[in-house]
């Protein structure tokens, strides 16, 4: 009898421990989650094509349209003059920008001048008796040379005798001697051509100046030109008198300028054209810094879209049914942030904002639909 219920017992501790075992087992399994659809939000706009207005950005420095370029063309030591020839110092027309000592040259004139004064004097008599027609002439002339002035111009030769008579006794190479040694006399003063200031200063007063020597630079602060190169594609349809929108480094100020010369030759390199605004502001500085939005042209049934939005191979994801896709388009124009596509049909829902990680076949819900264009 005791082996009987031992025996029992022991069959009872077995069942029982394997079915702890199996207790235990089961309860270490974890159930797999059920996998959930993803739906992306994303930003989507409906295509109306219609007409988009091609701008072309464009930027260079200012320089100014008139300026002048101040060489020595004769030497001297530099006078001191009535203003600083210093960088910044303005002068009026006409005003002597530079002054060079002349006191050495202006007697040889005066004694040029002395010889030829002398020449008209002698034939004065020989005109009286010979030719009594031209005599008031030539003694109306003389009477009206002055020494301290420019030698005025001598009349008019009415026929061959009186020219024969004149040039026979060296006149008219003295006179012409003279006139030549005035035209150098009045290049030891450079005057003002126009109203501006000097950008440029390269030598000082007291200074030994020789012939051909640099001496500054001189520039008009009323009327100044951009140069700016664009594209050849675009060349063509920018015109001689069309304005342009002009804007500072800061885009604080605008300015408005004019398209006044297009060059006729394409940039072998950059494959551009050269083309010129003139602008007139009294705030503008020679060397400014601009930038100029030039309207180039007008496309049609097309439209306009951020650059990040087109992917490689000129396509654009698309939605359709709440899933992604992809289209091809035509890029009309690149710009720096923008570009421009044609062949979209209309009412095509395109995404507007680009989605990280986007793909063909996503699913997709719309968070805001932007006014159609």
């Amino acid at each position: 009898m005791r082996k009987i219920i031992l025996s029992v017992l022991g069959v009872l501790v077995i069942a029982a421990s394997i079915y702890a075992a199996k207790s235990i087992v089961d309860s270490k399994k974890t159930k797999s989650p059920t996998a959930e659809k993803v739906v992306k939000t994303i930003f989507a706009k409906n295509v109306q094509n219609g007409t988009v207005n091609i701008i072309v950005p464009a930027n260079g420095n200012l320089s100014a349209k008139r300026r002048m370029e101040l060489y020595a063309e004769v030497q001297g030591v530099f006078k001191r003059g009535r203003k600083l020839f210093k960088t910044g110092q303005t002068y009026n027309t006409g005003e002597t920008i530079i002054s060079i000592d002349a006191s050495e040259y202006a007697a040889s004139v005066q004694s040029a001048k002395s010889n030829l004064y002398n020449q008209l004097t002698s034939i004065m008599p020989d005109l009286r008796l010979d030719y009594p027609g031209i005599f008031p002439k030539w003694q109306a002339y003389l009477q009206g040379f002055d020494m301290k002035k420019t030698t005025p111009t001598f009349p008019e030769m009415s026929d061959d005798k009186e020219k024969f008579f004149i040039s026979g006794r060296g006149i008219l190479t003295t006179y012409y001697n003279v006139k030549n040694l005035e035209q150098r006399l009045s290049k030891y003063n450079i005057r003002a051509p126009f109203k501006g200031v000097l950008t440029d200063a390269m030598v000082n007063e007291g200074t030994l100046i020789r012939a051909g020597q640099k001496l500054g630079e001189f520039i008009n602060m009323d009327v100044y030109e951009l140069e700016v190169s664009i594209g050849k594609t675009y060349s063509d349809l920018l015109k001689i008198g069309e304005q342009v929108e002009l804007t500072n480094l800061e885009k604080t100020k605008k300015y408005i300028g004019t398209v006044v010369r297009i060059n006729g030759r394409v940039d072998q390199g950059s494959q551009t054209i050269k083309a010129y605004i003139e602008v007139k502001d009294p705030d503008l500085k020679e060397g400014m810094y601009l930038e100029a939005n030039l309207n180039a042209k007008n496309e049609t049934d097309a439209i306009e879209i951020d650059r990040s939005l087109l992917l490689e191979d000129n396509k654009i994801f698309v939605v359709r049914d709440s899933i992604l896709d992809l289209i091809d388009v035509r890029p009309v124009y690149f710009s720096d942030k923008k570009v421009v596509l044609k062949e979209i049909p209309d009412g095509t829902m395109i995404m507007s904002k680009p989605l990280m990680g986007a793909y063909a076949g996503m699913l997709v819900k719309i968070y805001e639909e932007e006014s159609q264009r």
